[in-house]
C-alpha cells in the first residue's frame, strides 16, 4: 500500500478527470447530511465509466476505500469515507436519452432530478420518485439510496423505476456476466491478492428477469437459501433496509436492478441508467386535513389510500411555525390528487375530503398556493433541526417505516419512547407509506449525550421491529442503522447479506463501515473534533447562544443552496454556486469549510486559513441564505466574522481600504466640495487606470460618479426646511450610497412622501449603518460607527419616530448587523432596529389612506437580495399593485453586491449573477416597461452590464405625481 502521494499520482495517470487531493477538496468532503464525519484521502470527477473503472483498479492497487457520491444529501452517512470520493457532479451528470414513446429516460449518476423532471414535462411525462431534495438530489444518489419522496404511495419507490443499470464493480476484471471473476473465496479482504497494473474491471448491464451482470456464485448462493429470503423480509411499502435479496427469488425474477437499488455504493459503481418514466397529471389539486394530533391523522392516512391519491404527507403543529393558511388541527394531512383538468383534481380531492374523518379540511387549487405549502413540507429536513426554542434537533433516526395500519400506534409509542429517554422530537413525513422522519434533540457533544443516543437507538430498533416495520424506509441504513440491522432480519440473514457483498466487492472497498460489517452507529460523529469551549467572535450570534460553533453546526448538509438555478430552486441563495457550480462557493461548501477551520485536523491554521479565505472570496454577502436555508445559516455574517480575523493586525487587500471605507471617502469629497473635480479626474483613462489599480477594482468597471451636490446639501438649501404638509413626522436615512452617489432617490422619495400627508425629518449628521466595514470584515471600524449612529439616534428613537431607508442593504443592516454587531443586548438597538421602514412599509403603515398615482406600466427589475432574505417585499408588491405597475420582478443577486462585482478578480462571476436572472428579464421586458431595482448596486449593474437606466420604486412615483 502506498502512500496518499503515490495513490494521487496513480491516479492522475489512469483518469482524464480531475485528481484533487488538496486540503479544500478533502474538507469539503468529510461530510453528507448525516451525524457523521470521515476524512477521505483525496476525491474524483471522472469523466465517464472508464474513468471509474481506472479509479477503481488504481484504488485497488493501493488498497484504498471508494465511495461514490452525488448530492451528498445522505442523512445516515454512506456518501462519506476515508479514501477517494467519486464526484459524479462535475462531469458525469448529463441527460443521455429521452424516449416519450417508451417512456424511458437514459441517465449519468450525477444528473439532478429535477433536470430530468424538467425534460420529461414538455412530453407530459415525470419520474415518480420525488424526494424533497429533488432540485440537488442526483439519480445516482437516489439509486444508491433506493430514494422514494412523497409521490411513491403512486409511483412507489426508485426501484419501482428503474430499468437497467450499467455498473462497475471489483470483482474480476471481465465485463458482463462476471466470467473470469476473481477465483478467491468470499469474504477475503486483501486489496494486494490483485496484482499491480491488472486490467481495470469492467461494466455489468444488470436487468430485470436475468442473472446476467451478476458476480459468479450469486444464483448459487440465492438457490441455497430460498426458505430463508422467502421468510425473512417483511412485507411493507417501504422496507428499505439492508440488501433486497429476495428480489433474486425465482418468483419474483430475478431482478438484479432492485437488489443494486439501495444497496449504498457497497456493491458496485453506477455508471449509467435506464429509468422508467410515468405520465404526469394536467393538473393538481391539494386537500390540506386538519386533525387533533398527528396520530389521528396517521390513523386517518390508511383510509384514504383506497382512493388512489398521489400523495399522503403528514406533519404536526410542532413543525409549522405559522399554521395561518391551514384549517384547523393540530395535525394535517397533504393529499393530493390530479386529473386531466383543473375541474377534475379538484374533484377528486373535494371526494377525499368528504370521506375523511376529519376536523377540518380545505381543497388547494392555486398552483403559487400549493407550492407554499409544498415548501413548508420539503422544508422540514432543515427546520426540524432546531427545536421551537432554538436548541438543537439531529437526524440518526430520520425514516423508520412501519405497516401504514400500524402509524397511528406506533407514533404514540414513539413519543412515549421518546419522553422516557427525555428527548423532544418532531415526526412528520409519509403517514400514507407508514414512514415517518423525525429530528432528534440529541446531544452528541458530550459522552453521557452520545450514551443516550446510542440507548434510544437500539431501544428504538425494538420498537420498530416489534411493529413489523424497517429501521430505514427511505434514506437506507448507511452506519446510522446498519449495526442494529440483526434485530430486524436477524444474524443469518445479515450473514448473507455480508457473503452477497463479498461477491461482488472481493476486496471490500466499495463504501466499508457502511449497511455491511458497519461502524458503530456511535463513533465518528461529526462533532467530535469540534471546540468544547465558544470560540471569541465580534458579532453577538442571539440565535446560537453567542456561540460560532454552534452557528456553524446550523449547516446539517441538506444543501438548498445547490440548486443550480431560480427556476429549480427559487429565492436568492446561492448566486457564486449558480455561477461557477463548484461546491466550496455554495454555502453549505462554506459551512464545511468553516467547520474543519474549527476542527483544525483537515484545514490548519485557524482563522489565518487561505482555504477559507479562499472559498469565501466569492460569497457576495447577498444574505440570500439567512431567509432561504432551512436553517437560517448566514453565510454573509460568517463571512464578515472571518474577514475581521484572518486580516486583524495584517494589511489587508486594496478594495478593503478603498470601497470598504467608502464612507470615509465620499464624506471627504463633499467636505471639500471636489465631486466634479474627482469626476473629470476618474473620466481620464490613465488616472482612472491609476485609481482601480490602488483601490483593487476591476479595470473592466466603469467607477459611478460622484453627485455633485449631496441630498444632504439640497435639504438644507430648500425652502421651508422639509417640514411638510404636518402630518406624522418620518425620518428618512440618507445612507452613503442615496447621500453622495444617487441624491435623485432621496429628493424623489421627499416627494412622495410628503405627497402623502407625511412630515420629512433628516437624522443628525455623522450615522451610518457601517455596512460596508460589515461586509469587507472591518468589524472594529464598524462597531465604532454603529454605536455612534446609536448615540445620535437616541432622541428620535425616544420620540417613537419610524426610520424610512431607502437603501435595502442598509435596512438590512440597520436591522441585523447594528444589533448583532455594535450591541447585542442593548434595548436601544432593538428599537433603532424595530423602527426601520422600507419606503412602502413608511407609506402603507403611516399614510393608509394615500392613495399612489396611477402609472399603469409593466414593471420589470430586481428585488434587492437583502430585502428578500431580511426585510420582505410584501408592501413593495402591494404599493406597485395600487400604482399598476404590472409584473413581477426577478428574485436571485444582480451580481454587484456592494463592493463585491467592483473587486478585481470577481468580475467574471458578478457579470455570471445578473445573467441568471436579472438580465434575461429585463431584455424580455415589453416596450415602455418600468425597470425597477431599489438598491444602487442593482441600478449600478442594469446600467454597466445592459446599459439600462434603472430606477428606485420612489422615482417611477414621485414623476407620476408631475410637477417638480
Amino acid at each position: 500500500m502506498g502512500n496518499g502521494n503515490d495513490l494521487e499520482q496513480a491516479l492522475r495517470r489512469a483518469v482524464r478527470g480531475d485528481v484533487d487531493f488538496t486540503r479544500t477538496a478533502r474538507a469539503l468532503a468529510t461530510m453528507d447530511a448525516s451525524n457523521y464525519r470521515r476524512v477521505p484521502r483525496g476525491t474524483v470527477a471522472p469523466r465517464d465509466a472508464a474513468d471509474v473503472a481506472a479509479a477503481l483498479a488504481v484504488c485497488w492497487d493501493h488498497g484504498t476505500p471508494v465511495v461514490p457520491r452525488g448530492a451528498a444529501t445522505s442523512i445516515a452517512g454512506q456518501a462519506t469515507g476515508t479514501g477517494v470520493v467519486l464526484d459524479f457532479t462535475r462531469y458525469m451528470n448529463e441527460l443521455v436519452d429521452l424516449d416519450p414513446g417508451a417512456r424511458t429516460a437514459r441517465v449519468q449518476p450525477g444528473l439532478v432530478l429535477d433536470t430530468l423532471r424538467g425534460a420529461a414535462a414538455p412530453h407530459g411525462l415525470t419520474f415518480g420518485p420525488d424526494p424533497s431534495t429533488h432540485s440537488r438530489c442526483t439519480l445516482g444518489g437516489m439509486i444508491g439510496n433506493n430514494s422514494c419522496g412523497a409521490h411513491s404511495v403512486a409511483w412507489g419507490t426508485t426501484a419501482d423505476n428503474v430499468h437497467e443499470l450499467t455498473v462497475v464493480t471489483t470483482e474480476g476484471t471481465g465485463g458482463d456476466g462476471g466470467d473470469g471473476g476473481d477465483p478467491r473465496a468470499p469474504g477475503s479482504h486483501t486489496p494486494s491478492s490483485r496484482a499491480p497494473g491488472s486490467r481495470a474491471p469492467g461494466p455489468r448491464t444488470l436487468r430485470p428477469g436475468t442473472w446476467s451482470g451478476a458476480p459468479a456464485g450469486t444464483e448459487a448462493l440465492v438457490e441455497a437459501h430460498l426458505a430463508l429470503l422467502r421468510t425473512g423480509f417483511p412485507d411493507l411499502p417501504r422496507r428499505i433496509s439492508g440488501y433486497a435479496l429476495d428480489a433474486l427469488l425465482p418468483e419474483r425474477g430475478p431482478d438484479l436492478t432492485r437488489l443494486f437499488c439501495g444497496s449504498e455504493g457497497t456493491l458496485g459503481v453506477l455508471t449509467e441508467a435506464t429509468v422508467r418514466l410515468v405520465e404526469a397529471p394536467r393538473a393538481r389539486a391539494l386537500a390540506v386535513l386538519g386533525y387533533a394530533d398527528e396520530s389521528a391523522a396517521a390513523e386517518a392516512a390508511p383510509g384514504l389510500l383506497a382512493h388512489h391519491p398521489l400523495t399522503v404527507e403528514g406533519m404536526a403543529a410542532d413543525l409549522v411555525r405559522d399554521t395561518r393558511g391551514l384549517p384547523g388541527g393540530a395535525a394535517w394531512l397533504f393529499v393530493e390528487t390530479g386529473g386531466a383538468t383543473a375541474a377534475e383534481a379538484r374533484a377528486h380531492a373535494t371526494a377525499i375530503v368528504r370521506a375523511a374523518d376529519c376536523l377540518d379540511a380545505d381543497v388547494v387549487v392555486d398552483p403559487a398556493r400549493q407550492r407554499a405549502l409544498w415548501r413548508v413540507r420539503e422544508d422540514a429536513a432543515g427546520t426540524a433541526t432546531r427545536m421551537p426554542d432554538g436548541s438543537e434537533a439531529w437526524p440518526g433516526w430520520e425514516d423508520c417505516a412501519v405497516p401504514p395500519a400500524r402509524l397511528g400506534p406506533y407514533l404514540r409509542d414513539f413519543r412515549a419512547l421518546l419522553a422516557q429517554h427525555g428527548l423532544r422530537g418532531t415526526p412528520y413525513g409519509h403517514f400514507g407509506d407508514g414512514c415517518i422522519h423525525v429530528r432528534i434533540d440529541f446531544d452528541l457533544l458530550t459522552g453521557p449525550g452520545v450514551a443516550r443516543f446510542r440507548r434510544f437507538s437500539e431501544d428504538l430498533a425494538e420498537l420498530v421491529v416489534a411493529h413489523g416495520g424497517s429501521l430505514s424506509g427511505e434514506h437506507g441504513d448507511g452506519q446510522a442503522r446498519a449495526e442494529l440491522l440483526p434485530k430486524m432480519y436477524g444474524t443469518e440473514l445479515v450473514g448473507l447479506f455480508a457473503r452477497v457483498k463479498d461477491l461482488w466487492d472481493p476486496a471490500g472497498l466499495l463504501n466499508p463501515g457502511v449497511l455491511v460489517r458497519p461502524a458503530p452507529l456511535d463513533a465518528g460523529l461529526r462533532f467530535a473534533p469540534l471546540p468544547r469551549e465558544p470560540v471569541d467572535v465580534a458579532f453577538g450570534y442571539p440565535h446560537d447562544g453567542g456561540d460560532f460553533t454552534a452557528a456553524v453546526r446550523r449547516c446539517v448538509g441538506v444543501a438548498k443552496c445547490r440548486t443550480g438555478s431560480a427556476a429549480s430552486g427559487g429565492g436568492v441563495m446561492c448566486p457564486s454556486f449558480r455561477a461557477t457550480g463548484a461546491e466550496e462557493h455554495s454555502t453549505r461548501g462554506r459551512a464545511r469549510l468553516l467547520h474543519e477551520m474549527l476542527a483544525g485536523e483537515v484545514i490548519e491554521g485557524g482563522w489565518r486559513s487561505t482555504e477559507v479565505r479562499d472559498a469565501l472570496d466569492l460569497c457576495l454577502s447577498c444574505k440570500g441564505c439567512r431567509s432561504d436555508c432551512p436553517v437560517g445559516v448566514d453565510m454573509a455574517t460568517y463571512k464578515a466574522e472571518f474577514l475581521h480575523h484572518h486580516y486583524e493586525g495584517r494589511r489587508r487587500p486594496a478594495a478593503h481600504y478603498a470601497m470598504g471605507r467608502l464612507p470615509r471617502w465620499l464624506r471627504a469629497v463633499a467636505a471639500t466640495r471636489t465631486a466634479r473635480l474627482v469626476n473629470v479626474l476618474a473620466a481620464v483613462p490613465p488616472l482612472a487606470a491609476l485609481v482601480k489599480r490602488l483601490g483593487g477594482i476591476d479595470p473592466r468597471r466603469p467607477l459611478p460618479r460622484v453627485a455633485p451636490r449631496t441630498f444632504r446639501r439640497w435639504w438644507n438649501a430648500r425652502q421651508g426646511g422639509g417640514r411638510g404638509p404636518g402630518g406624522p413626522e418620518v425620518v428618512l436615512w440618507p445612507d452613503t450610497f442615496t447621500d453622495h452617489l444617487s441624491p435623485s432617490v432621496a429628493r424623489a422619495a421627499v416627494r412622495v412622501l410628503e405627497a402623502a400627508g407625511l412630515t420629512v425629518l433628516l437624522p443628525p449628521k455623522g450615522v451610518c449603518c457601517g455596512l460596508t466595514y460589515v461586509s469587507t470584515g472591518q468589524l472594529d471600524q464598524a462597531r465604532a460607527v454603529q454605536r455612534r449612529t446609536l448615540e445620535l439616534m437616541r432622541p428620535l428613537l425616544t420620540a417613537g419616530t419610524p426610520l424610512v431607508v431607502l437603501e435595502p442593504s442598509c435596512a438590512a443592516a440597520l436591522t441585523t448587523d447594528l444589533v448583532e454587531l455594535a450591541a447585542p443586548g442593548d434595548p436601544h438597538a432593538r428599537v433603532l432596529a424595530a423602527s426601520v421602514r422600507t419606503f412602502a412599509q413608511a407609506l402603507e403603515e403611516y399614510a393608509p389612506d394615500w392613495r399612489p398615482p396611477r402609472v399603469d406600466r409593466p414593471a420589470v427589475g430586481q428585488t434587492h437580495c437583502h430585502q428578500h432574505a431580511v426585510l420582505g417585499d410584501a408592501a413593495e408588491r402591494r404599493l406597485r399593485a395600487r400604482a399598476g405597475l404590472d409584473g413581477e420582478l426577478s428574485g436571485g443577486c444582480c451580481g454587484l453586491a456592494g463592493n463585491f462585482g467592483f473587486e478585481k478578480g470577481h468580475y467574471d462571476v458578478s457579470k455570471a449573477c445578473a445573467d441568471d436572472q436579472l438580465l434575461p428579464a429585463v431584455r424580455r421586458a415589453p416596450e415602455g416597461a418600468a425597470v425597477l431595482a431599489d438598491g444602487f448596486s442593482c441600478r449600478t449593474q442594469l446600467e454597466q452590464l445592459g446599459g439600462v437606466r434603472a430606477r428606485h420604486l420612489a422615482e417611477v412615483l414621485a414623476e407620476a405625481l408631475g410637477g417638480d
